[in-house]
């Protein structure tokens, strides 16, 4: 799967899913100011022994700043602030700028956010939506060329209300790629500048 839809993918899940499925979308966005989290991502490839892991942080504060940061293998930091985004990626000791794909998809996700975190995953005509329990969040694509990319998405909701454990975003029979979310804290305030330095 492309960086470009799996940013898409991460960001609009873990964020609209923060609040989506509280059982009281309507005015959660009021509620949540924040999120912070770290988050193991294991890439499952049916040509490989073991999985690929990555490692990270991230940082969201309504309404519009987010941080979103590979810590191992590669320190990679995606910030957007202000409407200004930026991606880069630390090279002996020094980060560098990135204007590749993974930049041009977070404009989209500016756009969608402030649904995504009152709970609107309708407002997406991408996906499909269904609950098959209380605590699992299940999205198909509805169009057959998504379906080539991506088969499902499950979400899995944690006891605490606002909290999202696990997303598993199933490519196919030969590709999964899962999000464990930890150390999860809502709504303390974050410093500006988490936003706009790496």
């Amino acid at each position: 799967m492309s960086v470009r839809i799996v940013l898409n993918l991460l960001l609009s899940l873990f964020l609209g899913g923060a609040v989506a499925w509280s059982g009281e979308a309507e005015g959660a966005s009021a509620r949540l100011r924040s999120v912070q989290a770290e988050f193991t991502q294991e890439k499952h490839l049916k040509i490989l022994a073991r999985p690929l892991i990555s490692r990270g942080k991230l940082a969201f504060q309504a309404p519009q700043s987010l941080r979103w940061e590979y810590l191992h293998p590669i320190h990679t930091v995606l910030l957007l602030h202000d409407g200004r985004i930026d991606k880069l990626i630390e090279r002996d000791g020094r980060f560098e700028q990135d204007n590749g794909a993974g930049v041009d998809v977070m404009r989209i996700v500016l756009q969608d956010i402030g649904s995504w975190l009152d709970g609107r995953f309708g407002d997406n005509p991408v996906f499909q939506v269904s609950r098959p329990s209380e605590r699992k969040v299940a999205l198909t694509p509805k169009e057959p060329g998504m379906q080539a990319v991506i088969g499902r998405i499950e979400l899995y909701l944690g006891a605490r209300e606002g909290v999202v454990e696990r997303i598993v975003i199933v490519e196919g029979d030969e590709a999964t790629t899962e999000l464990t979310f930890s150390r999860v804290v809502l709504n303390q305030e974050i410093p500006a500048q988490r936003f706009t330095a790496p």
